[in-house]
């Protein structure tokens, strides 16, 4: 009987999905709810391949890096953030992080770089870029996807600028795109309690705005497993979709599960989400999210086994080899910190896919 009532709950989505008709918020809150995780999967792969994805998998050859990790925030989820009188605070010029880049192009020629740090209250404008005009020349060929939303209006706040200001002077510089990074959950509730002193989520939709309107497009994020509701999730994800309706610059939502270890979270008893949670919050965002083209099964969060499953949870994209993560890394993540093409190609191989590995925009490169 509860399998029956539970396919009568899901059936006039599924109707919905093969009409091509958009979900409000009430059917993702039925998703959201829903304890049938191989339905749903199916269902976020059919809607999937419905709105005209094949078996491509996409991958990025990129490196992290970091300017500097002091902040003037104290997010409760972060364990990456330092102040500046902490002993392992840091904060690099532009010719020591170039310097840093361009050793470890020589090693293994990425083509992007992923760059996202503290809200640093003691360098201002200028110093970032500074940066992207050195690395850009150092090395012209490499896309930089720099600077989360928060940052940018961390710096229109210490300059006394706009966004768009701001973002034009780092476009001129040689900003090629933005990460998706410091949306957390929007919900002023949720903000409150895990991020006091950030910005508001309309800051946020502001920041990308503008840079979907200066042509720089940018990833979108969702921070779940915390204090957050189902409800709140299904919000988020409608506000996204709401964007990107007047915009179109979103190239790929990343779901991004909490991690506690080395948090004030930790200590009160949180721990990792589940892996039936991940897979679930992946395939209802591809459901939900019509109109964004590529959903991220982020393998460093989640683990390469996990990551596999999420390819039929609606994903088509495992982000890339991710050298020199350090932010999950730092909130107890245990995958590495590093995956070779190789290792890349075999996984998604085995997914019963083909891997693609691409550029920042989602140009392909190669094929397998």
């Amino acid at each position: 009987m509860a399998v029956l009532q539970e396919l009568d709950a899901l059936a006039p989505i599924r109707e919905k999905v093969e009409a091509g008709e958009r979900l409000d918020f009430e059917d993702g809150l039925t998703l959201m709810e829903t304890d049938d995780l191989l339905a749903l999967g199916e269902l976020a792969d059919l809607a999937r391949r419905l709105r005209g994805g094949n078996d491509d998998v996409y991958f990025v050859q990129n490196i992290n890096l970091y300017q500097t990790n002091v902040c003037r925030v104290k997010c409760k989820f972060c364990a990456f953030a330092r102040t500046n009188k902490q002993e392992d605070a840091f904060t690099l010029t532009a010719d020591e992080f170039v310097e840093d880049a361009v050793k470890q192009y020589e090693v293994s020629k990425f083509t992007e770089i992923h760059t996202v740090n503290g809200e640093n209250p003691h360098v201002g404008l200028e110093y970032y870029v500074e940066l992207i005009r050195k690395l850009k020349a150092a090395l012209p060929d490499v896309h930089l996807k720099f600077y989360t939303a928060s940052e940018i209006h961390h710096m229109s706040k210490l300059e006394d600028c706009t966004h768009e200001e701001v973002l034009s002077a780092l476009k001129d510089a040689g900003l090629g795109s933005m990460p998706g990074g410091g949306a957390e959950i929007f919900a002023d509730r949720v903000r409150r309690l895990v991020a006091p002193g950030k910005e508001p989520a309309e800051e946020w939709f502001d920041v990308h705005d503008k840079a979907h309107r200066l042509g720089i497009t940018t990833q979108c994020t969702m921070l779940y497993g915390h204090v957050e509701t189902y409800e709140e999730r299904i919000d988020h994800m409608l506000r996204l979709r709401e964007q990107q309706d007047k915009t179109g610059g979103f190239l790929s939502f990343i779901p991004l599960a909490f991690h506690p270890e080395n948090t004030v979270f930790e200590r009160r008893g949180f721990r990792f989400t589940t892996g039936a949670d991940d897979l679930k919050v992946i395939a209802v965002a591809r459901l939900v999210l019509d109109n964004i083209p590529h959903v991220k099964a982020y393998w460093i969060m989640m683990g390469l086994p996990m990551a596999q499953l999420a390819l039929h949870f609606g994903a088509n994209d495992v982000q890339g080899t991710v050298m020199r993560e350090k932010i999950f890394q730092a909130a107890g993540a245990t995958s590495g910190t590093e995956q070779k093409i190789e290792e890349l190609v075999r996984f998604i191989r085995e997914a019963g896919r083909t891997p693609v590995q691409r550029d920042s925009l989602y140009n392909e490169l190669r094929r397998w």
